[in-house]
């Protein structure tokens, strides 16, 4: 009799069991309802395509690299080949192939696939107009195939080298492209860039750094000044530096600087160069701007007075992610915020309910079983 008062009725203990095992469900389940809601999706990367490439290179090639630096001579014509392989023994692949002028992005890297990048005024000869490709080539499963790349030299010679890359890259089908568009995330697509480096002698030629501007705009969205200049020599220039300043104009505070080094410019073309304005709101005014850039033992130095309109000072800070205006406060991140704190407060009290629910059943089992023990101590 004593050890049945003792311990709780099976029924009960089976009832209370589930009724805990049901609340516990249903928290878990509301936390992971409200996980998925907040969690971004993931970023899905799409593969570079089953195909290789091989460079057949001539007999003036002047080197073992594995792109082509050929030793050419005024108007000489010429077709080098690039051998491309199928890696899928049944499915066919089309490669897409574009040929691109070197150019120098506002980092000093070197880009030779396809970009934005403006043409430099002192780009005399045109990689685009003296070198030819296919636009595309398709290759059944298992199949190889060459490439022919025609180079059409100009009459005139010159001292330097002419430099640009071809560019393989597998073609998307309808509904590759199809799926690409649809994801949310960022999708990449690989492609191989082969170099092509045109000479005619092995005569060094001096790097010429030239000044072109100053202006305001936009780095990646977000506030700058830019400096512009050129490497008008037909050589590539490494080892760059670049230090930059402005200040308002007739003052000699500095209100911005920046410096950048290992830097290399591309034969013929001009850079970008920022200066970001570290979040700060672009002012209309009159500035001035200061820079070296070294390259070795040269140095060449500009200073240089410019504006910001009014107009492209509200332009630019419309537009610079990075600033939260009156005018347009960012109401989703707002309410990302202030729902992901309701949704913790619900949690929180669903939680604290359950758990004084919890301990309230406790204490009337308990306040039970000790009513039941005094009643069978009477009947005694």
């Amino acid at each position: 009799m004593g050890g049945l008062v003792a311990n709780q009725h099976p029924f009960l203990r089976r009832e209370t069991m589930r009724k805990k095992n049901k609340y516990t469900y249903f928290i878990v389940k509301f936390i992971a309802i409200c996980f998925c809601f907040y969690l971004p999706m993931s970023a899905n990367a799409e593969e570079s395509g089953s195909f290789t490439y091989k460079v057949k290179h001539p007999e003036n090639q002047q080197s073992d690299a594995g792109y082509f630096d050929l030793r050419m001579l005024p108007n000489q014509k010429q077709t080098v080949q690039i051998e491309l392989t199928n890696s899928s023994p049944t499915q066919p692949v089309t490669v897409e192939v574009k040929r691109n002028a070197v150019k120098t992005n506002s980092n000093g890297v070197l880009e030779y696939g396809p970009n934005t990048i403006k043409k430099d005024k002192s780009a005399a000869i045109d990689f685009d107009t003296i070198v030819n490709v296919p636009k595309s080539v398709t290759l059944a499963g298992g199949e190889s195939k060459t490439i022919d790349i025609e180079i059409q030299m100009p009459e005139k010679s010159f001292d330097g080298v002419v430099a640009g890359g071809i560019q393989l890259q597998q073609q998307e089908n309808d509904e590759e492209k199809k799926q690409r568009e649809a994801q949310s995330g960022v999708t990449n697509r690989y492609a191989f860039l082969v170099g092509v480096l045109l000479s005619e002698s092995d005569a060094k030629v001096p790097s010429e750094i030239t000044f072109n501007s100053i202006y305001p705009g936009l780095s990646n969205y977000r506030n700058a000044v830019f400096l512009n200049f050129s490497n008008t020599a037909m050589a590539f220039t490494g080892d760059v530096s670049v230090e930059f300043d402005i200040r308002q104009k007739g003052s000699q505070d500095i209100l911005y600087d920046t410096k950048k080094t290992d830097m290399k410019i591309a034969p013929t073309s001009m850079i970008d160069f920022p200066l970001l304005l570290n979040g700060d709101e672009m002012r209309a005014g009159n500035y001035t701007g200061h820079a070296v850039v070294t390259s070795g033992d040269q140095k060449w130095e500009w200073e240089q007075d410019f504006e910001i309109t009014q107009e492209d000072a509200d332009k630019y800070n419309k537009q610079d992610v990075s600033l939260v205006q009156e005018q347009g406060i960012n109401w989703q991140f707002i309410l990302l915020i202030v729902g992901g704190g309701v949704v913790l407060l619900v949690v929180i009290s669903l939680i604290i309910y359950f758990v004084k629910k919890n301990k309230k059943n406790k204490k009337r089992n308990k306040s039970s079983k000790s009513k039941k023990t005094n009643k069978r101590k009477k009947i005694r």
